[in-house]
């Protein structure tokens, strides 16, 4: 696989934690994969010497770089966790998905995504990264499906560490039917579970009515295929390196009970639960109206407890 990147015009910048915070230099980073170019953003602190790297993977559907959804939701999540890093020192690269924002000519019809492909770009990523003299330890870390995609990738890359951010220890068909039952009316709910049924048999259902559409379009049901056949449990169950798992209390997508089952797949990774966050990692009472805000708000903070724990643990890998 050719691995390949474009640096383009450098963007300096002060970040405004406090009068010590590092200069880190922002740059667009790009990645050939042979079957396509990825594109992201590279934060980098100034540094005479190698500094820790994260390679952050987002969630699922087109969430872009930065955690925002082509179907509208803002919330800068991602771009906010890297500035967070940067101001500790750590580095980071966040990048669009295949077939999503910037690398939409990668794989520009969703029929043809997999998750293999996604672990495959991880991979490549993260090689890039670890041959470049000025980081250090690789540390990677998923956000949602995301942390899926991390925990397959990293037998391969073999990082220093692995973050599982808000990420689920079932079947992703499982937690679609949990979140199905709490808001559909039951003919409905009826014909979710059959369709579910035929893509977990690795079959594809093209009677799929209008309300459901949304979830289970003919074009997304490859990808969801590829996608019901991972066991996010056994995938960190069979990590070797340190890991980290951080889980909101107030997370309406992905709950507590899924870390503390990833805890159990893995019993000498750390687990960090954070009072009070929810699934785009802010301090949000479990109110339905007031999480929705939160996920078009891109000026609401970060918890401040999830830079701590991310800190904490990342600076634990680096060498002595």
């Amino acid at each position: 696989m050719m691995l390949r990147v474009l640096l383009f015009t450098l963007t300096l910048f002060c970040t405004v934690a406090h009068a010590a915070s590092p200069v880190v230099l922002q740059r667009p980073i790009s990645l050939d994969t042979g079957s396509g170019e990825l594109f992201g953003s590279l934060l980098l602190p100034q540094s005479d010497k190698p500094v820790p790297v994260v390679l952050i993977i987002a969630g699922s559907g087109p969430t872009d770089r930065n955690g925002n959804s082509a179907e509208g939701a803002r919330n800068d999540s991602l771009k906010r966790l890297a500035l967070v890093l940067a101001r500790h020192n750590i580095a980071s690269v966040r990048y669009d998905k295949r077939g999503v924002a910037a690398s939409l000519k990668a794989t520009p019809d969703e029929r043809n995504l997999t998750l293999d492909a996604y672990v495959a770009d991880a991979v490549a990523w993260g090689q890039l990264l670890k041959a470049d003299p000025r980081f250090g330890p690789l540390v990677v870390l998923g956000h949602s499906e995301g942390a899926l995609v991390a925990a397959l990738a990293a037998p391969e890359l073999e990082p220093a560490g692995v973050i599982s951010l808000s990420g689920s220890a079932r079947p992703v068909d499982q937690v679609i039917r949990q979140q199905l039952a709490d808001h559909m009316p039951p003919a409905l709910l009826l014909r979710s579970n059959q369709i579910l049924d035929r893509l977990k048999a690795g079959q594809v259902d093209a009677d799929v009515p209008g309300p459901l559409q949304g979830i289970f379009r003919p074009s997304v049901q490859p990808y969801l295929i590829s996608l019901f056949r991972a066991d996010p449990a056994a995938a960190f169950a069979r990590l070797t390196m340190p890991a980290l798992i951080v889980q909101g209390t107030t997370d309406l997508q992905v709950g507590v009970a899924d870390a503390e089952r990833l805890k159990q797949a893995k019993p000498d990774a750390e687990l960090a639960v954070i009072p009070g966050m929810n699934h785009v990692m802010r301090i949000v009472p479990n109110d339905v109206k007031q999480q929705l805000s939160s996920y078009n708000d891109p000026q609401l903070p970060l918890a401040d407890a999830l830079g701590r724990r991310l800190v904490g643990f990342i600076d634990g890998l680096r060498p002595r």
